[in-house]
């Protein structure tokens, strides 16, 4: 699961264009204008190409700051959920729009990541998570709200359980 792996998926769907992604801005709001929708589908394929970076540069930060030990399951867990190749909306069939769910995913987590004393990216994302969230739906949104709470409990607990087991070693 490396950043390549993260860039071909994305460079895949937007090698079949932005058709699908600009049918679901349409879809979503129907009274936009074609300037509206435009901005909106530059913003969402904006946010969908970032994404690799933003993992990259979030587990770069994580080692600098010397807590990628708690990072890096989040990370792997984000690429994970992008590399699924069925998913809340598959970019399998669905292309660029499948990957605003998986947008919406990372910065979910990224966003939990950076809500400590010092934001692990620089980056405010709750407002791509607003518009990713209009564009998800709220269903989508609100089930990878619930996985985003999950994932970061069972890595929580993952983190925990090895420590104590490193601790009963020692």
């Amino acid at each position: 699961m490396t950043t390549s792996d993260i860039q071909a998926v994305v460079a895949s769907a937007q090698a079949r264009g932005t058709d699908s992604l600009e049918r679901l801005i349409r879809n979503r709001n129907p009274q936009a204008l074609a300037p509206e929708v435009s901005d909106q589908l530059e913003r969402a394929v904006a946010i969908i190409a970032e994404l690799p970076d933003l993992l990259e540069r979030a587990e770069q930060e994580a080692r600098v700051r010397g807590v990628i030990l708690a990072v890096a399951p989040v990370l792997a867990r984000a690429r994970e959920y992008v590399l699924r190749p069925v998913d809340l909306i598959p970019e399998m069939t669905q292309g660029l729009a499948g990957l605003l769910d998986d947008a919406y995913f990372v910065l979910r987590l990224l966003h939990a990541l950076g809500q400590g004393p010092e934001p692990l990216l620089r980056e405010d994302m709750g407002e791509h998570l607003g518009f990713l969230r209009k564009l998800t739906g709220e269903d989508v949104a609100g089930r990878l709200d619930r996985l985003s709470v999950q994932t970061l409990l069972e890595t929580q607990k993952d983190l925990r359980d090895a420590w104590e087991e490193g601790a009963a070693e020692a």
